[in-house]
């Protein structure tokens, strides 16, 4: 039995945890950063690394004390080496280091993807690779086929803004306030789904990919038109009804039978979201596997789960291992049109 320390910084959340290789959770502590970067509508990645400066080395003592353990009895490090933020990586990349160094112990640096990826394993030990994964977050929307830890086959990918990245951006025309994903959500609750007008990029498309930029464009445009409910709710249904189309073409184009339908990532917390991948689920006949909501936002349980599944297989790092800014799960994958970045 492995116990594994994790810390994450990739974005705006701080965060350590201790995760032993059956799944137990034995520590977590986090800590927010919403009120340092709510004045600006959004994160700010100089705010972001300095408050990841102060407050990592303390949710490390307190994540040991939680767990009552002392760091010559963890097994190895687990630490986010990214993508994201590229201040914040280097912080808790760095950390992680010199934790290796000074206990001796092996080093793991996490792909951060990796960690949303293998998130539903965490929290439901039944769930068996190969598995058919909508990664939905802030800053990447794709579809793969987990064959493995560290065995990803990227099926399709955002060809310009990510879902959760639209989510953001249309609380800020909104005026819905920060963190932007759950507020949308909230107002989304008042308002009917279908009175405005918005378009569904991609929906019905041969092609695999998603795309956002096209709706968040046309909120911007409706904005002095409708009420911010209606229009939060109309954007979440566009939203829902992209994922869902896209998730349904590659479960019919994928050449092996999944184990399950799996959806993780800070979007895949959002309720209706949720609601629309398990009716597809059923309708093909699988099982819908997601975190628990908790799980789905950034967290360094996560981040030491990969962790134990990377060190169960020997899979460990050296010292000089870089941050990187942008890491993808598949890097073989043949590169999409347009900007590609989020690939």
């Amino acid at each position: 039995m492995a116990l594994i320390l994790g810390l994450e910084s990739s974005c705006d959340e701080t965060a350590a945890a201790l995760v032993e290789s059956d799944g137990t959770i034995r520590a977590h502590k986090l800590a927010r950063q919403e009120e340092a970067h709510r004045p600006y509508g959004g994160v700010v990645p100089e705010i972001a690394a300095r408050a990841h400066v102060e407050m990592l080395g303390p949710l490390v003592e307190a994540a040991l004390e939680e767990a009552g353990v002392t760091l010559d009895q963890v097994d190895a490090i687990a630490a986010t080496a990214g993508p994201g933020l590229i201040g914040g990586v280097m912080v808790g990349l760095v950390t992680g280091k010199a934790l290796a160094l000074a206990a001796n112990k092996p080093l793991v640096a996490v792909n951060h993807l990796e960690g949303h990826a293998l998130s539903p394993r965490l929290g439901d030990q039944s769930l068996e690779f190969p598995y058919l994964l909508l990664l939905v977050s802030g800053g990447h929307c794709q579809l793969l086929l987990v064959e493995g830890v560290s065995r990803y086959r990227r099926l399709a990918t955002t060809i310009d803004d990510a879902a959760g990245e639209a989510f953001d951006k249309t609380a800020k025309l909104l005026g819905l306030g920060f963190p932007g994903g759950p507020a949308v959500e909230q107002a989304a609750m008042r308002g009917n789904p279908r009175a405005v007008p918005l378009p569904r990029p991609l929906v019905g498309s041969g092609e695999p990919h998603f795309s956002f930029a096209g709706l968040k464009s046309a909120v911007a445009r409706a904005v002095n038109d409708y009420s911010a409910e209606d229009l939060a709710a109309s954007f979440q249904q566009a939203v829902v009804d992209c994922l869902v189309d896209r998730t349904r073409r590659a479960l019919t184009s994928v050449t092996v039978q999944p184990s399950a339908l799996v959806v993780a990532g800070g979007v895949a917390a959002n309720k209706a979201v949720r609601g629309a991948l398990e009716t597809l689920a059923a309708e093909h006949a699988l099982r819908f596997v997601a975190p628990p909501l908790w799980l789905c936002t950034d967290n360094a349980a996560m981040i030491a789960w990969a962790g134990a599944e990377r060190f169960a297989q020997g899979l460990t790092d050296p010292l000089d291992t870089p941050a990187r800014a942008r890491w993808p799960l598949d890097p073989d994958a043949e590169k999409v049109r347009g900007a590609g970045v989020k690939a």
